[in-house]
């Protein structure tokens, strides 16, 4: 009976793996109304899930939909996943550096929504790059160059779907067990050899303090283990924007500086060591080998040729990702925002900047909205610079002229000054 094992997680208690097949299965079918399950949700969020049940739920969660089988593409294929960051085109820059040294970076991604970008639409802001390839396709071209990127197919643990959408309004979405499971679910539902998680910590992430992060982060890995996969986790700040851009085809253009080694050097910093473990996890050597290993991706161009022969794979034009010109799209309206105080950059809320680019046109309010791939916000000054009044700290790229003022304010209001010289925020958190 539903009603117990609503009773069970509300005094506390653990809900056997038969009782919540019980529950998630008849959720899925329509058999668990709403309200039921919102009560369970809202139980775990006081009551909080043990690591049996966190594995079990995972389980459960992603044999409700399909299994994506990549045992027939040749070699070692490590997967990737962010939590979720402003300005964070990573997967751009390490899935060719890896594919360039022989580990399968077959991955499907999503589309972005609310602050944060989604990969896919980064994707498409090339022109021409097509996204939304069969698994026969995906699977051919992953074995012949050694990587492939595209959109999420629609029946992957559907019930994550449905009860993310009943999290969010119930506001039990940051709860760490509920999380966990939501992000091993995918993942496990793809049968790779092994996953590095990059979990984001800050004003930009849904963890806003490192141990949220680290309580993710163990919980993750755990239920890899309990799956016979083997994980690793890089915990990165998340107090500033990821890079100088955010926006798609500012950070595609950012993607490809990285790899030409012009990229700042924080997002460098983050791709290399993202990139050597995975490059570790697929057994390429030890981690300073894979460290140096990694860096020779962006050192000898290898990184680059490898994102565009991706790019070429997927029906993209070659020269928009090429150095110099890139030929990427460009807003008509490009405005420089003069900083109004002075002083040292003390923090910069990196969820206002994503905001600010979403009323720019760079993201969605709803899943419906389109995204224009020429929109977002360029950061000029990061936290530690110092600003001079009047100086520009950020420039807005837009289609909607109207738009303009109120990104300006909600940028402005991203940013704090002080007298003094601020610490600057590690980048890597923590690697476990």
């Amino acid at each position: 009976m539903i009603y117990d094992i609503l009773i069970r997680k509300r005094n506390g208690l653990e809900n056997s793996r038969e009782e919540l097949e019980e529950l998630i299965g008849g959720f899925v079918k329509d058999k668990v109304p709403d309200y039921q399950m919102a009560a369970w949700l809202m139980a775990v969020y006081f009551r909080h899930l043990s690591a049996r049940e966190r594995a079990d739920l995972t389980e459960i969660m992603l044999h409700t939909g399909d299994i994506i089988d990549l045992s027939d593409i040749n070699g070692t294929k490590i997967d990737k996943h962010s939590t979720g960051g402003v300005g964070d085109k990573v997967t751009l820059i390490v899935g060719p550096m890896v594919a360039s040294e022989g580990v399968v970076f077959a991955k499907l991604s999503g589309r972005g929504l609310g602050h944060t970008g989604g990969t896919v639409d980064k994707l498409e802001s090339i022109p021409g790059f097509r996204t939304d390839l069969s698994l026969d396709h995906f699977k051919e071209q992953a074995n012949r160059i050694g990587i492939a990127l595209a959109g999420q197919t629609g029946n992957i643990v559907p019930a994550d779907k449905k009860i993310y959408a009943l999290r969010d309004v119930t506001t039990t979405v940051d709860e760490v067990s509920l999380i966990a499971s939501s992000i091993m679910s995918k993942k496990l539902a793809i049968t790779t050899d092994g996953i590095v998680l990059d979990v984001k910590v800050g004003t930009g992430a849904f963890m806003k303090n490192i141990r949220e992060a680290e309580e993710l982060s163990k919980a993750m890995i755990d239920i890899g283990k309990r799956h016979g996969r083997s994980v690793s986790v890089v915990i990165s700040d998340m107090n500033q924007p990821l890079g100088m851009t955010v926006g798609n085809a500012l950070e595609v253009r950012e993607a490809i500086e990285t790899l030409s080694g012009h990229g700042p050097e924080d997002l460098e910093q983050l791709c290399i060591c993202l990139a050597a473990k995975m490059l570790e996890l697929a057994g390429v050597g030890s981690e300073e080998h894979c460290v140096n290993v990694a860096r020779k991706t962006i050192e000898t161009g290898s990184g680059l040729e490898k994102l565009i022969e991706l790019v070429r794979a997927q029906g993209g034009d070659p020269k928009s990702v090429t150095p110099p010109t890139m030929n990427l799209p460009r807003a008509q309206f490009v405005r420089e925002i003069f900083s109004e105080a002075e002083g040292y950059i003390e923090s910069i809320d990196a969820e206002a900047v994503g905001l600010s680019s979403m009323i720019l046109g760079a993201g969605r309010r709803s899943k419906d909205d389109k995204v224009d791939p020429a929109a977002g916000v360029e950061i000029t000054k990061k936290i530690g610079n110092k600003v001079e009044r009047g100086e520009v700290i950020a420039v807005l790229h837009t289609n909607l002229e109207d738009n303009i003022e109120p990104a300006t304010r909600k940028l402005l209001a991203a940013y704090t000054f002080s007298d003094d010289m601020p610490e600057v925020p590690a980048l890597i958190k923590s690697v476990l």
